[in-house]
């Protein structure tokens, strides 16, 4: 019988048996009382028929065995199943049967059939061609110089420079299953065909071209066995190693990025600012569209491309050396690698036509016109991913710019003092069309039965095999050598090995100055450590989580801090419920998610306690007041602290996920709350993340209070619900109406009355009242060591927490023989709607005074803030962020820094 009741050969449209290595293969339905066999044949025709396998099938003979104890632990989800040994006698056919069908067999001790089921190869490949991790992959230039961009070491230009330089070109594809690899090349007017040589040992296919290649469009042309079509098929695809490609991505390009035509004004002598290490990054999160679609004083045919950051007399620009003044250290950019989602010719897409600002604040008409023509505007997120190593074309003002105009943003950013992270995307594809016709089956991870995975959103990477996970290095340094990225952000980080993130580290770790043009010890890596799908809990192999990377200085979003602040989780079905910087310190808003006071002040006083792991950096090893480690306090079922350094967290209230913090805050404080108070709460809640140890990280257009209209998952809400607005008399984007059905239609009862309500629209005052707040925090941040200790025994010496009344949070921090100028810094996050007072007994007698930036703050109520020497008690204003700073004796230190 088969393992679903279907006919013998219904497997044959499956893939339940897994080829390991080149000797093992697991199959979970193998039955010790049975024969089995691996059946293939070259040309694919294996069918079942009357009961049997047709096609003269050939076999090779498998026999019953057990794993060893290293194959255990590198296929943990097949540790428990039977194991299957390749006849010794067939074993010079493995390599044949891999370029052909595969099928697993099952036969009774009559030789009837009992089941057939496609097989997985991942394993078995990455065995047998082990030697292609070593292999020159891509396009490359026989004779180039260092890939190293800008005037070499001792001021001569490089070779790329001198424009009677004319190399050859080299192009090698990894196909080890592929029957003939030949390259399209194309020109006006058709293409010709070049075979390309296949070396036995690496399966990697390669062809040497001529100097008048350069600039040409071409393919793959990859006759392979596509378990999907039950057939030999001649695939058309793109090189996976494109370093550029046609508009729409249809065809890959052949490109020097170090030829002088992509090397913009500006891009030598490269201006980078110093490097800054995690535990003193202050990243600010930016979408390339959003920064400046929505800006009038950048020229309509820049807006929402790379050439806008170059319009140095642009609002958003002027914005961004501001940031850079007060403390911002990075730019992260949302996913700017080639997506699929937006059409990169202008000419091709299509925008919302009805006049959005005319409607009711409240109408969920805006939302029903921008879903009309989502699928061909402008806008998306673009977690999307078609080729990872080369530059969207929709954010060039002409997709064949795309290398020159990326490179030029870069430089701009930098020039404004800003270093640059790449959001990157490597656990997806927005399909398996690019990478899976190559080697069917190889790029993406399959669930039990030969299903792609698809717990990401859309077709899972699998970057736990050989040459996935060297793309993923690969790609990494390319964009840090060729492109001056100097930073990456992994999203869902968890469904990588943490193998692979220590690969790209030590990848990176490898580059030079004098060899790459590069530092690459400086580059920062983090991203989203969490924990869920088919790779869950270490299923499929050491996961890149959040606990996992503890020692790595890999950092990961810590959710503990977020959650605590703003309250409840981004998933609870009512948006109301509160958190430490939203009310639930004295000031409820009436909504029974909240529960009974005592469970509310239960809540408050965990939360309080998850912020103050968080001031630490997350450490798993701090110990609280109450006690515990942080390793030791809970968090929805998993340890709260799991860092081993603080740079090791990246802490932040708000991000592109979910609701921005002026939309969160609005639906959790009480309705009537005075937009006074709500822009307080704001810096407050801002206040947790910035002066946290470890790398801050803020939403762009938060410090202006920035709404999407309570819109929860943008990513497709188009330039209407995206809108950032660096002019204050435009608003802040709340009341466009109601946003997206499809991900907040079970929101909009609580969403409709907050968007009709004027009251809830901030103007100006307060809209520059909250950037200048912010900008405090941030100079409050650079203005001492104290917020940026660096190691776990730094932090252990020198950081505490008083006893503070409920609802306040107080952090001292020693910082004698650290600081030049203060022996310590307190800060008090007061959340209460009253003054709260601070004993602070330590400083009794001292010269105590707020710190010399908020002594000058936009914000007169925390200019009141006050120290009373006589008994070291510390007083501070409700919904209030202070901090104190204790000189010297003798020092007459009062500037901001």
């Amino acid at each position: 019988m088969t393992h679903n009741g279907d006919a013998p050969g219904a497997g044959l449209r499956e893939a339940r048996a897994c080829w390991i290595d080149r000797d093992t293969v697991v199959w979970p339905q193998a039955e010790a009382s049975r024969r089995h066999f691996l059946a293939w044949s070259p040309d694919g025709g294996i069918a079942c028929d009357g009961g049997d396998l047709t096609g003269d099938p050939r076999l090779i003979r498998l026999a019953p065995g057990t794993l060893r104890e290293e194959q255990r632990r590198a296929w943990p989800h097949l540790a428990a199943h039977p194991a299957l040994k390749v006849d010794p006698r067939d074993a010079a056919l493995v390599r044949d049967a891999l370029r052909g069908q595969v099928v697993a067999v099952r036969r009774d001790d009559g030789s009837a059939l009992v089941e057939a089921t496609g097989v997985q190869l991942p394993g078995v490949l990455d065995d047998l061609y082990a030697k292609a991790a070593t292999a020159p992959l891509g396009p490359s230039w026989h004779g180039a110089p260092s890939p190293a961009p800008g005037p070499s070491q001792h001021g001569a230009p490089s070779r790329a420079m001198d424009p009677s330089w004319q190399p050859e070109p080299s192009l090698a594809v990894w196909a080890p299953t592929a029957r003939k690899v030949e390259l399209a090349l194309y020109e006006a007017g058709g293409r010709t065909v070049h075979p390309m040589r296949r070396d036995d040992e690496s399966g990697v296919w390669s062809v040497r071209g001529l100097p008048s290649w350069l600039g040409r469009e071409y393919t793959y042309l990859v006759t392979v066995y596509s378990p999907e079509a039950g057939a030999i098929v001649t695939n058309e695809v793109t090189d996976p190693y494109s370093v550029d490609v046609t508009p729409g991505g249809a065809r890959s390009r052949l490109t020097r990025l170090d030829a002088p035509e992509h090397r913009p004004p500006g891009w030598d002598p490269p201006a980078r600012p110093a490097a800054v290490p995690l535990e003193r990054a202050a990243i600010y999160e930016l979408h390339v569209r959003d920064f400046s679609a929505s800006d009038a004083t950048v020229p309509a045919a820049l807006r929402g491309t790379y050439a806008a950051f170059q319009h140095e007399d642009g609002a958003g620009m002027r914005e961004l050396r501001a940031l850079a003044a007060d403390g911002i250290t990075h730019v992260h950019l949302l996913p700017v690698f080639d997506f699929a989602t937006v059409p990169e010719r202008a000419a091709d897409r299509v925008e919302p036509s009805c006049d959005l600002a005319a409607l009711p604040p409240d109408s969920d008409e805006q939302q029903e016109c921008v879903a009309r023509t989502a699928a061909t505007d402008s806008f998306n997120w673009g977690y999307d991913p078609l080729h990872y190593t080369v530059p969207e074309g929709s954010y060039a003002t002409d997709p064949d710019r795309r290398v020159q105009e990326f490179r030029g943003m870069v430089a701009a950013l930098h020039r404004a003092g800003l270093l640059v992270i790449m959001d990157v995307v490597y656990n997806h594809t927005h399909s398996t069309g690019v990478l899976g016709p190559i080697v069917p089956g190889y790029y993406h991870r399959l669930l039990g039965d030969g299903r792609v995975a698809d717990s990401t959103c859309c077709a899972n990477t699998a970057p736990e095999h050989l040459m996935m996970g060297r793309l993923v290095v690969d790609s990494v340094v390319t964009w840090a050598r060729h492109y001056r990225i100097d930073g990456f952000r992994f999203d869902l980080m968890g469904h990588h090995p943490k193998a692979n993130l220590l690969a790209v580290r030590r990848a990176l770790d490898a580059l030079t100055l004098a060899d790459d043009g590069v530092d690459g010890r400086s580059i920062i890596l983090y991203g989203e450590g969490w924990n869920f799908g088919e790779v869950a809990d270490g299923a499929r192999f050491e996961q890149a989580t959040q606990a996992n990377l503890a020692g790595t200085g890999i950092a990961t979003f810590t959710d503990r801090l977020r959650d605590a602040v703003r309250g409840g989780t981004p998933f609870d079905a009512d948006p109301r419920v509160q958190g430490f910087g939203s009310g639930l310190a004295g000031d409820p808003n009436g909504s029974p998610a909240n529960g009974s006071p005592e469970q509310q002040r239960a809540r408050l006083a965990h939360s309080c306690d998850l912020i103050r792991l968080g001031l630490t950096g997350n450490l798993r090893d701090y110990v609280l007041p109450s006690g515990r480690k942080g390793s030791e306090l809970d968090y929805n079922g998993s340890p709260a602290g799991y860092t081993a350094a603080p740079g090791e967290a990246v802490t932040y209230v708000d991000a592109h996920d979910n609701e921005t913090l002026f939309d969160a805050l609005a639906y959790k404080l009480p309705p009537d709350t005075p937009m006074g108070d709500r822009v307080r709460m704001h810096t407050l809640s801002l206040a947790a993340a910035v002066l946290a140890q470890g790398a801050t990280f803020v939403h762009a257009g938060t410090e202006r209070l920035r709404s999407k209209s309570l819109d929860r998952n943008s990513y497709d809400s188009g330039d209407w619900f995206n809108r950032l607005l660096w002019d204050c008399a435009r608003g802040n984007g709340f009341g466009a109406g109601l946003p997206p059905r499809a991900d907040n239609e079970a929101r909009w009862p609580y969403a409709r009355p907050l968007l009709a309500d004027p009251a809830l629209r901030p103007g100006c005052a307060a809209i520059t009242s909250a950037r200048a707040r912010y900008g405090e925090l941030l100079r409050i941040r650079a203005s001492s060591p104290a917020f940026a200790l660096g190691s776990f025994d730094e932090v252990r010496r020198r950081l505490t927490f008083p006893a503070s009344a409920e609802g306040v949070i107080t952090m001292h921090v020693d910082t004698e023989g650290l600081d030049p100028r203060w022996t310590s810094v307190t800060v008090v996050l007061n959340a209460t709607p009253s003054p709260a007072t601070q004993p602070m007994p330590g400083l009794a007698g001292r010269q105590v005074t707020l710190h010399p930036v908020q002594a000058g703050s936009d914000d007169p109520v925390v200019r009141t803030s006050a120290f009373d020497p006589d008994t070291g008690t510390l007083t501070v204003p409700a919904r209030t962020a202070a901090v104190f700073v204790a000189p010297f004796a003798g020092c007459g230190c009062d500037a901001g820094g």
